[in-house]
């Protein structure tokens, strides 16, 4: 059998409507060949002597806001140019929110398959979809995860769309996945609204300008179960990518994996608890004009596991929104003329969808190009 299952291509994978995690609990001891990446693809490209090199991602506490707000603001520019990755503590968000939402992603995906697979949907207009063959039109190999979606705006799924995932609770005043969805979702926004007005500041701009512009119109939330892997040296729980978002806040857990590309060094993201891991998407690279930057990111697999992370994306994705994006005109000057064309939201995210992993930015179709002088 599991020789079978090494030799396993992406029908027979999906043929099994198990997943990833029906893959482990099958006992695999080998990769099945749809999820082997390259060698070139999987290095770590890490500096042998990085004495003078800081490979930390920054750390920026909020505990103190009120009273440190232009530092704050300050510490949130200089990553949002140089790395496009931040990790916020004392945001506010109460631990035991954070670890309801994490315990009822894993619950629900260690349902049995047959229950998980009543919410998968192809149909655009569900707001709650799980997929266990999420990288079939975007990525080949395959990815080390399963996943499912919810959206929460600007049209939210309704409680009874989400979910319970509460047949394994271990106690009464444990969550259930619909109930941490609805309070997470609160919280992130809070979050959100915030970080919008420091990046607003960052700017130089007014503090809501960002939310002028229906930054936060849209969000997301994307959850991701990553299981243990046999051979972890050989495939990625999420391939090279960029986000297309303008802002992108991921809770992790303390497993690890995630690695952010910094000076063509991949640089582990390493998990603190409690913390909320931001980074900077597409759509605010394109409206700062490379102020800030939306940066290359993947996930490692693990032989530890299962990995859980919530990643909300503040994106109306493909939903109908006619809002044209263009590079903010406070930033553009004759010095610095607009580097991209405009955009809607939906347009661009049908392209990126459609360009699959491929670890290129989507933005470069979307560059204005200048003729040489």
């Amino acid at each position: 059998m599991t020789e079978s299952y090494g030799k396993m291509g992406m029908p027979a994978f999906v043929s099994t409507k198990a997943g990833v995690k029906g893959l482990v609990d099958a006992e695999i001891t080998e990769l099945p060949r749809v999820f082997h990446y390259p060698p070139s693809t999987l290095s770590n490209n890490k500096p042998s002597d990085t004495s003078g090199l800081n490979l930390t991602v920054p750390i920026i506490d909020f505990g103190e806001i009120s009273n440190e707000r232009n530092i704050i603001v300050s510490k949130i520019k200089d990553a949002a140019e140089n790395w496009g990755f931040f990790q916020v503590i004392n945001h506010g968000v109460p631990l035991n929110v954070l670890e309801d939402i994490k315990q009822g992603v894993r619950r629900f995906h260690e349902e049995d398959h047959e229950v998980k697979n009543k919410y998968c949907s192809t149909d655009v207009n569900e707001r709650f979809v799980y997929n266990n063959n999420i990288d079939l039109l975007r990525s080949s190999p395959m990815n080390w995860r399963d996943s499912f979606v919810c959206y929460i705006a600007p049209d939210a799924a309704s409680p009874d769309e989400i979910p319970v995932a509460c047949s394994v609770l271990n106690s009464i005043s444990e969550s259930n996945l619909r109930d941490a969805v609805m309070r997470y979702s609160k919280h992130v926004m809070d979050v959100g609204a915030l970080l919008f007005q420091l990046l607003s500041e960052a700017l130089g701009l007014n503090s809501e300008i960002l939310k002028k512009m229906d930054c936060l119109k849209g969000l997301f939330m994307l959850c991701h179960y990553f299981p243990p892997c046999p051979q972890p040296d050989l495939t990625l729980g999420i391939s090279t990518h960029t986000d297309n978002s303008f802002l992108t806040l991921l809770l992790q857990d303390q497993i690890g994996g995630l690695q952010v590309l910094h000076k063509d060094y991949w640089v582990d993201v390493t998990p603190i608890h409690g913390a909320l891991v931001v980074n900077i998407g597409d759509f605010m690279q394109l409206i700062t004009n490379v102020k800030f930057s939306s940066v290359e990111h993947r996930v490692r697999a693990n032989r530890d596991g299962p990995r859980i992370s919530v990643a909300c994306f503040f994106s109306s994705n493909l939903f109908p929104n006619s809002t044209v994006y263009e590079p903010i005109k406070e930033l553009l000057s004759d010095e610095n003329p607009a580097k991209y064309r405009d955009m809607t939201i939906p347009e661009y995210t049908a392209g990126y969808l459609a360009g699959g992993f491929n670890g290129k930015s989507h933005l470069s179709k979307y560059e204005i190009k200048t003729c040489p002088s």
